[in-house]
């Protein structure tokens, strides 16, 4: 069975109550798989089950799809060559040991991928059975990082693990998924053991939990499978969104089921989802029914820009708070981080307490800091931290190493001063210093009276000459991290000089807005920040969705997917945002951005707000509510 189940349409319940059914029919609760993304997920749906049919549900194999491939290896395990104690590598483990078989390879360096990096390679590979050699080509073909070295790097990771008897996260998956296909008794032992096989999230798996759940539920085929392929999300992990789709080919007798009741949003929501979504051709035709009374139709809000949006937001929040809503009920939805920066910026002198689900603030980020270090050692002499940290980005400098250049160039760094650069240099192991020599260019050209209001072009420069290589090297999501940066730098071009910037940067990131998630202000109510990935499966009264302009929702990076892939799962994130809203929908559209250098480009509305029919929703300009 395939059950279709759209945007709030029960989910959950539909998966509580086949456990409990089946339960209920005489099945044995271990003979029962229930596989989850979560094993809270797991958790939350025996307990419910429980709460149906009481302590029957006891005993089911409920878990993610790692949890039970770990209980199946650690029986069968020394049918791969490791024993039952095997150790399961957690990912800074698995970091260091990447990093040590990179050095005894003599690969380590600045022009080398760090471990991160690489392991967040091999995990893709693994999880979308491709090819090593293949994605560093794709990631690094034009960088000068030979992909015949990572593969090296590779296997001798792979062969450290065996040797120390040991797997890393991934390959749980991976061996679970051998042993299933190599060792027949065990397949065999595992099918008769389940009568009923029970998958949640099914447009999230990849292509490794989509094999395993069609071998162990092959003879039987009691398998039902409960997803929605509008909300498949995550290819950037490995998920799949075809294997939902190609369910029924590969059970071509399988019944399907669509959920279409929602029970979550108002009609005039629905209506602005159900037509946002018919833009992508390849999915189950679904339509949201509406089951609550009928409300305000979604606005799309049109203003000058970011700044002017962030004040249009605050507006809306105060009127919101009017209506009896309380902050807590209120989400701000954006594609990616540095779209909330204007907003950030704008909300501590306001005192509106916010948590932040996406990640650290926008300013305690590692790479802005880093970024942020360059301009404080141009513009503070004295500035120790700020000069240390910028040293330990160069290949083979460390913290002590930093300190005593430190102490040789008596505790204040000028920047201008051509002889301190050259002590610095001359202190360096002889490998940090090609990448110094751009990063002494940037300084040298900026200092003094070469400042001004350079900010954004200061940015520019430093991420040009140094930080961009040093990211691709540094970080597994370094694109989202240069997209921070080259915001950065138009949020610099802004500020009357670059140490007012640096002055507002201290204080936004010594403000404390919020506490740990669910807490900030008042009995813990607090105004939510969210990329809408880590939005789904959540919701709200109110939701503010920022930045539905072409270039930023969709992402111009999505535009570059082959055959159309990156703007239909941009439109599913769309739709998945929209569904967030139970009463109130806002759609921001901004006419300009603003740029390093103080011009602007004019933006386009967003493809997902010109496909909305013009009936369907509310028009407001900012400034006029």
């Amino acid at each position: 069975m395939l059950v279709l189940a759209a945007a709030g349409t029960g989910k959950t319940r539909t998966l509580v109550y086949r456990v409990a059914y089946l339960v209920e029919q005489g099945i044995t609760a271990g003979r029962i798989l229930l596989l989850t993304f979560t094993n809270r997920a797991s958790r939350e749906m025996l307990e419910r089950a429980e709460s149906v049919v009481g302590g029957r549900v006891s005993g089911v194999w409920g878990g993610t799809f790692h949890h039970m491939a770990n209980r199946i290896l650690r029986r069968y395990a020394a049918c791969l060559g490791y024993t039952s104690a095997y150790t399961i590598l957690d990912r800074d483990d698995s970091k260091k040991l990447v990093t040590e078989c990179a050095k005894d390879l003599k690969l380590h360096g600045r022009d080398f991928p760090r471990g991160a990096v690489l392991l967040s390679l091999f995990s893709s590979a693994k999880n979308a059975e491709k090819s090593v050699w293949a994605l560093s080509e794709r990631r690094f073909g034009n960088d000068g990082v030979d992909a015949s070295d990572v593969q090296r790097v590779y296997e001798a990771y792979e062969q450290r693990k065996q040797g120390m008897n040991a797997m890393d996260f991934d390959d749980l998956l991976v061996n679970c998924l051998r042993l299933l296909q190599e060792q027949e008794h065990v397949a065999e032992n595992y099918q008769e053991l389940f009568l009923h096989v029970l998958v949640d999230e099914y447009q999230d798996t990849n292509a490794l939990q989509s094999q395993i759940v069609d071998l162990v539920a092959k003879p039987e085929r009691n398998l039902l499978v409960v997803g929605d392929d509008f909300q498949s999300i995550y290819s950037w992990r490995g998920a799949d969104f075809r294997n939902i789709l190609s369910f029924p080919d590969r059970y071509p007798d399988a019944q399907v089921y669509k959920l279409e009741t929602n029970y979550r949003s108002v009609p005039e929501i629905l209506h602005v989802a159900n037509a946002s979504i018919a833009g992508n051709p390849e999915q189950f035709q679904k339509t949201l029914l509406a089951t609550r009374k009928s409300h305000r139709r979604p606005c799309v809000a049109t203003m000058r820009d970011g700044e002017q949006q962030a004040r249009y937001i605050a507006e809306r929040i105060d009127s919101c708070r009017r209506d009896g809503y309380r902050l807590s009920d209120i989400a701000v939805l954006y594609r990616a981080h540095y779209q909330a920066l204007e907003l950030e910026r704008l909300l501590p002198p306001g005192s509106v307490p916010y948590v932040i689900t996406s990640g650290v603030r926008f300013f305690e980020q590692a790479h802005v800091k880093d970024v942020c270090a360059a301009l404080r050692v141009l513009c503070f002499p004295g500035d120790e931290l700020a000069f240390t940290r910028l040293l330990c980005l160069l290949p083979g400098v460390g913290i002590k190493t930093a300190q005593k250049l430190w102490a040789r160039v008596d505790g204040a760094f000028v920047s201008g001063d051509a002889a301190q650069r050259e002590l610095v240099r001359a202190g360096l192991p002889a490998r940090a210093r090609p990448a110094w020599e751009p990063v002494e260019g940037v300084l040298a050209a900026f200092s003094g009276d070469g400042l001004g209001t350079a900010g954004g072009e200061v940015i520019y420069r430093f991420a040009e000459a140094f930080y961009r290589d040093y990211a691709l090297k540094a970080f597994d999501d370094y694109r989202k991290r240069l997209e921070d940066i080259d915001a950065l730098a138009i949020d610099a071009g802004k500020s009357a000089s670059l140490h007012a910037f640096l002055g507002d940067v201290a204080l936004l990131t010594n403000v404390d807005v919020s506490g740990e998630e669910g807490e900030g202000g008042e009995g813990g109510d607090a105004l939510r920040l969210s990329t809408i990935h880590q939005a789904k499966g959540l919701e709200w009264p109110v939701v503010i969705v920022l930045w539905a302009t072409e270039g930023m929702f969709p992402l111009a990076r999505s535009l570059e997917e082959d055959e159309g892939a990156g703007i239909a799962e941009e439109r599913r994130l769309f739709y998945v945002a929209v569904t967030r809203a139970r009463d109130e929908l806002v759609l921001c559209v901004p006419e300009v951005r603003r740029m390093r250098d103080g011009g602007v480009f004019y933006c386009q509305p967003s493809r997902f707000i010109t496909e909305i029919p013009a009936s369907a929703v509310t028009r407001d300009r900012a400034g006029f509510l």
